[in-house]
Formats: C-alpha cells, sequence, structure tokens
C-alpha cells in the first residue's frame, strides 16, 4: 500500500470510528445527521460522499465492521486449540467484552436494521457470520465430546438450537442489559448442561 492508500484508508477508518462514536450512545442511528459526521471525524463532507456515498452506507459499514470483528476474534479463540471448556469460557468472555464495549441502543439498531435490510450486504454478512460460527460450534461440540464434556446423547442441532435459544434471548431488549453482569455464571451453567449425566 503506497502513502496516498495508507492515507485514503487512515480517513476512512477515521469516519467509520466517528460514526461508531455516534452510533454508540441512547439515541442509536435514528439522529445520525451528516454534519454530526462531519465535525466528530473533522473531516468535510466531500471526503464522506466520496468514500461512502451517502449515510446510509456509513452506518451499514459500522455494523458491518463491528460483525467482522466478532467474526475474526472468535476464529481466533477457536484456532489455539484449547480444551473445550477454556474454548467455550473464552468464547463467551469475548462476546461478553464486545456486548459491553456497545451501548445497548446500538445492539438494538443493529439487530433491526438486519432484519429490516434483508438482502443487502449487511444481512449477507449476518448470515455468513451465523453460517462460520455455526460450524465453529460443531467443531467445538466434537471436540467436547471427544473430551468427555459433552453427553454424546446430545445431537448437534439440539446444542445448537440450546445456544441460539440463549442468543434470541439476550436480543430481548428487557434481557439484553440485564444478562450482561452474568456472562460468567450463564457460561457455567451452560457447560454444566453439556456435561454427561452421572448415572
Amino acid at each position: 500500500m503506497n502513502g496516498f492508500d495508507k492515507r485514503q484508508q487512515q480517513k476512512k477508518q477515521q469516519i467509520l470510528q466517528a460514526a461508531f462514536d455516534l452510533m454508540n450512545t441512547d439515541s442509536g442511528i435514528k439522529n445520525i445527521k451528516i454534519d454530526d459526521l462531519v465535525e466528530q471525524a473533522n473531516v468535510s463532507k466531500t471526503s464522506i460522499f466520496n468514500y461512502f456515498g451517502n449515510k446510509e452506507n456509513v452506518i451499514q459499514e459500522v455494523f458491518k465492521q463491528f460483525i467482522n470483528n466478532l467474526a475474526v476474534q472468535a476464529k481466533e479463540i477457536i484456532a489455539r486449540n484449547d480444551s473445550f471448556e477454556e474454548t467455550f469460557i473464552a468464547l463467551s468472555f469475548n462476546k461478553g467484552q464486545l456486548l459491553q464495549k456497545i451501548n445497548r441502543q446500538f445492539y438494538l439498531d443493529m439487530m433491526a436494521y438486519m432484519v429490516t435490510k434483508q438482502g443487502s450486504d449487511i444481512s449477507i454478512l449476518m448470515n455468513e457470520y451465523t453460517h462460520t460460527t455455526s460450524n465453529m460450534m460443531l467443531d467445538l461440540f466434537a471436540r467436547g465430546r471427544k473430551e468427555g464434556k459433552i453427553d454424546s446423547g446430545y445431537s448437534d442441532e439440539f446444542l445448537l438450537l440450546y445456544i441460539q435459544s440463549f442468543v434470541e434471548g439476550v436480543s430481548n431488549p428487557k434481557i439484553y442489559e440485564q444478562v450482561l453482569p452474568y456472562i460468567s455464571e450463564w457460561t457455567e451453567v451452560f457447560l454444566k448442561g453439556f456435561a454427561p449425566v452421572n448415572k
């Protein structure tokens, strides 16, 4: 990457960081204006339009970057090849830490955005992320069975639904904020639930 490309990339990232800071508030995306973004990023309107075309594309790019970060960090944790329990705990804490860095409204806006923008880049990316993480979880379940940490009577389908039911529950605004302080307990209960039953 030459100097010009590097400066362009830095400016683009500067705009995205400014947009994230504006979106990661109680107001969420509904009150973001281009003028606020110009001031926060310390760039011209022309720069924003040149790099992104419009405000909608900036918002979408911020959500895409957040989902990409989730995927990259999850892959890094899986690649460490730790034990099933260590990996599951690391994944849980990683997601918990990421969720604690974002405002409740940011999360709700992102979920709503994906539902209303079916077929868009963001919904396609989320579908890819879901598919990738499902495959990672299947590999993790196999590791857990091999280590004797998951009851062999539990099918992959059931375990994926078990985890998905929690994720869907956390998507509920009433539950989201309440669950964050309990990531450790939640992980412990999950691990106990997976364990083989002593007969």
